[in-house]
């Protein structure tokens, strides 16, 4: 009777251990190496993960899975769960696979071009996967723990144009003061920032065709290089007027640009793209474009409380596919209700010359009045959806190629540049 108990026990305990080799196996990898797309300094990024195979038909136990640079590795590993400097000891089985995860939280300098870093995970079976990331140093502006506002203060005198920019939370330019940009800068937003101008305060951003200024997601990994709604819009408040954005990119956020009552800018010979709420808002606000090209968003603009707006040679095209587009590409009202059901509304006159409405749905302009105050909305030599019937015929809007075809009906209107 006793043997009979014995035996299996035996068993099981002559089985354990009964691992191939290191040497035997060779592990596979579901890349070939693990990079990260640019990173700014001090800000983690996101994780990684590849997968490690035994595709041998033996277990096999590693004895050490650790990075190369050690503790001074800019990069952090979690292997199967173990988050251990080095991993020790760790069980793949015949057939099988884990994981192994991986950050990176690169040190800032004084660099002012991109760099790359380089890492591998090293196996104590000798092979080595190579890790990298490239990096960027850049002027963070946050909120400091001593602030009692709920904005940041950009300090536009000293406004360094050598390195990106990263905006965390809101960030306010101040009553009196102008945020001058020069070509090839860049301002990076993370989750939900924005940045507003108050009273009297402006923005004059003049880009170049080569060197367009650029307004943008913070992450751009993967999806997130195109993802709307990653931040909110830049903020034009009452009183914030001459703003001047020229040959820029705005893309990734929630609103694009707004103008609120006594507020006003142009925006010429720029894109604006992947934006989860309206491109363009204008609220009892002036706005004033130009060779502007809109794409990829819940609306091209939305006029609310009237207004003097006036575009030229612009193309609006709304092919969102996001989620169901219930609103026409183009909202001219001259009214808007408050959270109290008040009506607000004012005059409103809006010129559109040369341009091209069009997208997804049967009609793209909506024009909707208190029928107390003025409206002058102009349309000429623009094409229309609901208006026109034909297609303009862009080139490949699923390739983001807004220009038309040589026998676009529409030749000759909306957004030229570049050329």
């Amino acid at each position: 009777m006793m043997l009979l108990v014995l035996l299996p026990w035996f068993s099981l305990s002559c089985e354990k251990g009964n691992y191939a080799s290191e040497s035997e196996v060779r592990l596979e990898f579901s890349a070939d190496t693990v990079a990260f797309d640019t990173l700014f300094t001090t800000l983690g990024s996101t994780t990684r993960y590849v997968k490690v195979y035994n595709r041998s038909g033996k277990d096999v136990l590693i004895g050490s899975i650790t990075l190369a640079g050690g503790s001074g590795s800019r990069f952090r590993l979690n292997v199967d769960g173990d988050t251990s400097m080095v991993a020790r000891n760790v069980e793949i089985l015949a057939g099988d696979s884990i994981f192994i995860f991986i950050q990176a939280n690169l040190r800032a300098d004084t660099t002012h071009a991109p760099f790359i870093v380089e890492d591998a995970v090293v196996f104590s079976n000798g092979q080595r996967l190579p890790v990298s990331a490239w990096g960027r140093n850049a002027v963070f502006h946050r909120l400091k723990p001593t602030d009692t506002t709920w904005y940041s203060v950009i300090d536009c005198a000293n406004w360094d144009h050598s390195r990106p920019h990263v905006i965390i939370g809101a960030a306010a330019v101040l009553d009196g003061n102008t945020l001058t940009l020069t070509p090839g800068d860049e301002l990076y937003f993370a989750n939900d920032a924005m940045l507003v101008f108050d009273t009297n305060a402006r923005i004059l951003a003049n880009g170049t065709d080569a060197q367009p200024i650029l307004f943008t997601s913070l992450r751009h990994d993967g999806w997130y290089s195109f993802l709307p709604g990653q931040w909110q819009c830049l903020w034009f408040t009452g009183g914030s007027t001459g703003n001047i954005i020229d040959h820029a990119v705005v893309e990734n956020g929630t609103g694009g640009l707004r103008a609120y009552p006594g507020s006003s800018f142009s925006v010429s010979n720029t894109v604006i793209r992947n934006m989860s709420d309206c491109a363009l808002i204008g609220q009892g606000g002036a706005i004033s474009a130009s060779n502007l090209l809109i794409y990829d968003c819940l609306g091209s603009l939305a006029v609310l409380q009237g207004g003097t707006y006036s575009f030229s040679h612009c193309t609006f095209a709304d092919y969102w596919t996001y989620s169901s587009r219930q609103q026409e590409s183009v909202l001219l009202a001259n009214y808007l209700a408050d959270r109290n059901g008040n009506i607000l509304a004012a005059d409103l006159q809006a010129l559109f010359s040369d341009c091209i409405i069009w997208g997804s749905r049967q009609t793209e302009m909506l024009i909707a009045s208190d029928g107390e105050h003025l409206d002058s909305v102009s349309l000429t030599r623009c094409w229309v959806k609901g208006i026109d019937a034909d297609d303009p015929l862009f080139i490949d809007p699923a390739d983001d190629n807004y220009r038309l075809q040589d026998a676009s009906p529409a030749a000759g209107k909306g957004y030229q540049f570049p050329d």
